[in-house]
């Protein structure tokens, strides 16, 4: 039989780029700078894009992901030179790992001779056994480990080598790899040895060196003490791989969680055991934005740039984050003169940073409306329905400025308002917004001077109304907002052929001075609290006027009106509950007092039917659950009172039409989503057993 040809194990390490020896060691040290990222191909695939309605986006993990192949490119091609002097790469833990500092084992034929320290004869075929008399694991050196703990953990990680049993090349190489791949190594070496007792199988392994600190550079937008937490542990510790690969990734997971553009994108291992982290962060560069038409083909855009610009929260330096994109392309659409916004981003030439293009498709500016409604004072016939047409330009001067003329008309109610509203005024930097009111109103005084019961309808009075007024707008903390104004109303009282009045059918005064009309400067102050869109979210708005006698006859009082709404989910039933109240204190208006009964407030019973008091409090709770697509099934019960002040108010117009000043209503009803708001139809009982339908357009008050 041929004599075989010798073979020897041999070890080809990777060892890390060098770096000047620190003079000193640091526990942890962290530097801020822009690091280069490699050119990556352009993600137009990966764009936000929402329309009406909106279209499914595509999911922050795979856009992430994707970030994260192109940031490692320049780590591959680090590993794949390593890999051209090595015929046998190992298999690290993770294999995308950015972690350099591991070792491989490769097999060379060898047609020379071997020494005498050091050989194992077997034959060419790699799955040839060779019996191996003794395992032992030592340093580069050859000696013992100082650290017999060390020693345990690579004996620990042996599957197949074994003493006294046959190995093959393929086994041992695998061995190699799994001693690599317990984290504490960075090196290791097979050399067999021929004893007299047999061949015995040394693994030589050069542990890592013991962590003593740290230098992160690139992480801007990662918080120093994020980092800190996940290395403190392993301060003093040798440094271990599969522990370092798992804090890489939780790194990498906090930039995915905030869909931000940024890695870790290199480690590596100083002398003196300083570990240097380097974070990779793709920053905000420039922003353009394009106009297109409703084909796509670029066009020339009315809004001014700088209108779009300032609606952004993405800034030029910030780390691109998705999410903020998606928050803002919400915004932009939230103006109203866009069709559609997608934003795109893309690679700023090899500086490491995004270039971001928003497309957006403007809708028509101006244009004519026409529509319909109900009074909410007319409760019978076809008296009250209301025809509507408006005027409007919703983006005057490219500004995002809204005019609006609108007329309403009834039977009784109309109503002709100017509206201008500049949604951000130009210079401020706190998002206010200025609205400029003028109405001119005619509408049903039968809440509060109108029939009870079987009483019937004796000439029951129309309140006018000419107003106008100012008020300015602005969030000022997250979800809440605020409002403050001056608002000018002239009041009074029309019979049915137009001529004035100052007394009802009970002989209750209609105004509070006396004349004709009454007039009044309110200064307005709102606040409200938003949690989200979804109606059955929390709200709550609390307001304040306060008239203002400029001149002795205009009227001086004070209203607070407050409401609240909390929704509730049990599996696909929901809850919502609602509490409403207010107080009016000094001489105002009778035909101002707050109405309890009807469509939005207490069920069962009519418009205004309960009472009538300088205070309320209505409280509602229902419980809704889907039915058939668009359809869902509510019960309700509604409360109402008013708090025994029906008497209070100027010439009692609630006791002399003898209203209980409390009551009750509960029923059930149907809801049908439609682009106007859900269509309500319900029929409730009142606690005098009294039942009616009640049907209205919206979300209740």
């Amino acid at each position: 039989m041929p004599e075989s040809k010798p073979f020897q194990f041999r070890s080809s390490t990777v060892k890390l780029p060098q770096f000047h020896p620190m003079p000193e060691p640091k526990p942890f040290q962290f530097h801020s700078s822009t690091v280069k990222i490699p050119q990556f191909s352009p993600l137009n695939h990966h764009h936000h894009r929402h329309r009406r309605p909106p279209l499914p986006l595509a999911s922050i993990t795979s856009l992430i992901n994707d970030s994260k192949h192109h940031f490692t490119q320049f780590i591959s091609s680090i590993i794949n030179k390593f890999q051209q002097i090595i015929q046998n790469p190992p298999k690290l833990l993770n294999p995308n790992s950015p972690v350099l500092c591991s070792a491989s084992l490769s097999l060379t034929e060898e047609t020379g001779e071997l020494t005498q320290s050091s050989k194992v004869i077997t034959n060419r075929n790699d799955d040839e056994r060779v019996l191996i008399s003794e395992v032992l694991v030592r340093n580069k050196d050859g000696e013992e480990l100082e650290r017999k703990d060390l020693e345990e953990e690579a004996i620990a990680a042996l599957k197949k080598c074994r003493s006294n049993s046959a190995l093959t090349v393929r086994e041992v190489q695998e061995d190699v790899h799994r001693i690599i791949g317990s984290g504490y190594f960075s090196s290791c070496m097979p050399v067999a040895v021929d004893t007299r007792d047999g061949i015995r199988l040394v693994f030589q392994v050069e542990p890592n060196q013991d962590f003593q600190g740290l230098i992160c550079e690139g992480a801007n937008a990662l918080p120093t003490k994020f980092i800190e937490d996940k290395f403190r542990d392993g301060y003093g510790k040798i440094v271990n791989i599969r522990r370092l690969d798992e804090v890489i990734n939780s790194i990498n997971g906090w930039y995915m969680e905030r869909g931000l553009f940024g890695l870790v994108s290199g480690v590596e291992i100083l002398s003196g055991g300083i570990l240097r982290l380097q974070v990779s962060e793709a920053e905000v560069n420039n922003i353009t934005i394009r106009f297109l038409n409703k084909t796509g083909e670029p066009t020339t855009g009315k809004t001014r740039p700088e209108t779009i610009l300032r609606q952004l929260n993405t800034k030029k330096g910030q780390v691109y984050s998705m999410l903020q994109a998606k928050r803002d392309v919400d915004t932009l659409l939230a103006m109203g003169i866009m069709e559609d916004v997608s934003i795109i981003p893309q690679p700023a030439g090899d500086s490491g940073k995004v270039d971001l293009t928003i497309n957006a498709v403007e809708r028509v500016s101006g244009g004519i409306s026409a529509g319909g409604g109900i009074s909410s004072g007319i409760t019978s016939g076809l008296a009250g329905l209301i025809g509507s047409c408006a005027l409007y330009h919703r983006n005057l001067f490219g500004r995002n400025q809204k005019v609006n003329l609108s007329l309403e008309r009834g039977q009784i109610d109309s109503i002709f308002r100017i509206n201008y509203t500049d949604p951000w005024i130009e210079g401020d930097d706190k998002r206010t917004s200025r609205t400029i009111m003028i109405q001119n109103s005619r509408t049903p005084g039968t809440l509060v001077h109108g029939p009870h019961g079987t009483q019937s309808n004796n000439s029951s009075p129309t309140i006018t109304r000419i107003t106008g007024g100012i008020e300015y707008s602005r969030p000022f903390r997250p979800k809440w907002s605020g409002t403050a104004g001056l608002i000018f109303q002239r009041a009074g009282a029309r019979g049915e052929r137009g001529e004035p009045m100052i007394k009802d059918s009970h002989n209750c005064p209609l105004t509070a001075s006396g004349n004709n009309h009454d007039d009044m400067l309110l200064a307005k102050v709102e606040s409200v609290y938003t949690g989200s869109s979804d109606p059955s979210s929390s709200l709550f708005v609390v307001t304040m006027e306060q008239g203002l006698p400029v001149w002795l006859e205009w009227l001086a009082f004070n209203r607070v009106t407050a409401r609240a709404r909390k929704g509730l989910v049990f599996g696909p039933a929901r809850l919502n509950l609602s509490l409403s109240g207010g107080h009016v204190a000094c001489n105002f208006p009778p035909h101002e007092a707050f109405p309890i009964g009807g469509t939005n407030s207490v069920r069962g019973y009519e418009e205004g039917d309960i009472g009538s008091g300088r205070s309320y409090a209505v409280g509602c709770g229902e419980i809704s659950f889907p039915m058939v697509g668009p359809v869902e099934g509510v019960m309700f019960a509604d409360y109402g009172t008013d708090l025994g002040s029906g008497s209070t108010v100027l010439g009692d117009p609630a006791g002399a039409r003898s209203k209980p000043g409390s009551g009750y209503g509960y029923g059930v009803g149907v809801r049908v989503a439609s682009p106007l708001g859900p269509l309500r139809l319900e029929y409730a009982f009142s606690d005098q057993g009294k039942g009616r339908f009640h049907f209205g357009v919206g979300q209740r008050n």
